[in-house]
């Protein structure tokens, strides 16, 4: 498969998911061959582009991305024979026909993100990070692999006007209306995971700030200048991975 199959604003979209599944590795958030990042065809509300299942996601290209429909149906000439993971088709596919601002959604199973998803509070407001989340995160109650189209509408209705969600006993998921907008959220609830079973595992007391600390950080963080450091960060990120790009980009 060449770029040439592709119209250059679904190719530029490939690639900066390429890199996207490549940033989710460097930084220790996968799980094999499972999880899954998707992203909306430009101009298509009919279509999403999902990992091809199998792919580690250290070695994903922009030609390894596959085109779906709503119902899950390959829409790529090339991969007409190949099954997308059934559980990453479920849930992106009901945030996509939901959220037309969450143009990208990713999903991780981190040993953090779980271990919070599994502690009945929830994401414990102990650190900036977790802040960023303070009244602005959902939870969704497990139900076994979502491998169930009837569990869409639940996510769907659990997720509400949030971008982040813990989906209990299984994980974290975030998205945004761009590639980096994403990233960013994924990254910040992770490190807040992360950051809370550290914490945790001191067994002193934690310190929680007052209620109006936290409702003032987390305003914070949707203050004018937070799109410019979402831009530059995930251009630093990017950097980190720049001798892998010509890879990513075929």
């Amino acid at each position: 498969m060449t770029q040439k199959q592709y119209s250059k604003e679904e190719w530029t979209a490939r690639c900066e998911l390429a890199a996207l599944y490549r940033l989710i590795a460097y930084y220790r958030m996968t799980d094999l061959i499972d999880t899954h990042i998707s992203l909306r065809v430009p101009g298509d509300s009919e279509h999403f582009l999902i990992n091809r299942y199998g792919v580690a996601f250290d070695r994903m290209k922009a030609s390894d991305l596959v085109r779906i429909d709503k119902s899950g149906n390959v829409q790529d000439l090339n991969f007409t024979d190949l099954a997308v993971n059934a559980a990453g088709f479920v849930i992106h596919s009901a945030i996509h026909q939901a959220r037309h601002d969450m143009a990208c959604v990713i999903h991780t199973h981190t040993a953090a993100g779980v271990a919070v998803s599994a502690q009945a509070k929830g994401v414990l407001p102990i650190s900036q990070h977790a802040l960023k989340y303070y009244n602005r995160i959902a939870y969704h109650t497990y139900e076994g692999i979502a491998l169930s189209a009837d569990e869409r509408e639940r996510l769907v209705a659990d997720l509400g006007t949030h971008r982040a969600m813990i989906l209990r006993n299984h994980g974290l998921l975030a998205g945004g209306p761009t590639v980096k907008h994403a990233f960013h959220e994924i990254y910040m609830l992770e490190r807040a995971c992360q950051i809370q079973i550290q914490a945790m595992s001191g067994g002193s007391e934690l310190i929680i700030p007052s209620e109006d600390v936290c409702l003032r950080t987390a305003t914070q963080f949707q203050r004018e200048e937070s799109e410019h450091i979402i831009a530059i960060a995930w251009n630093a990120a990017l950097s980190l991975i720049e001798d892998q790009k010509a890879s990513y980009t075929s």
